[in-house]
């Protein structure tokens, strides 16, 4: 059932779509790290996790990663932050947000090519970004 998307049939979907796609794959990222990092109760676990998925966080991951982009991983990231949503949340910039859509569409369209090893390096730079404080 599971095949190996092309290059061609993953730009078919939407940025938005690759967004959505992108947002979990992220997420899990984030929360495998974060669980990783120590054994706490799931509300503090939550808390942390917050911290690095809201869109100033990802806006300022988006440019950290942007000088090791490639050309096609440049258009993805175009694509997703030129996206219109229909929404920008109370707490976020239509800037961050608009960066955070292009974070996630450019992890949705790297999973659905498989490029797992690309993503790992890519969340490695981000979550290197600044020391991880457990309090």
């Amino acid at each position: 059932m599971n095949r190996q998307l092309t290059e061609k049939e993953v730009n078919l979907y939407s940025p938005l779509a690759l967004a959505f796609l992108g947002d979990s794959v992220y997420e899990l990222l984030v929360r495998r790290e974060i669980l990783l990092a120590a054994n706490l109760p799931a509300a503090k676990l939550h808390s942390l996790k917050i911290s690095r998925v809201c869109a100033s966080y990802q806006a300022a991951a988006l440019e950290k990663i942007m000088p090791v982009l490639d050309e096609k991983e440049m258009a993805i990231v175009k694509r997703g932050r030129n996206a219109t949503g229909n929404t920008v949340p109370k707490h976020a910039s239509a800037a961050d947000y608009r960066k955070a859509t292009a974070l996630e569409c450019l992890f949705g369209y790297l999973h659905l090519l498989e490029r797992h090893d690309r993503i790992n390096e890519l969340f490695r730079i981000i979550w290197e970004m600044e020391e991880f404080v457990i309090s």
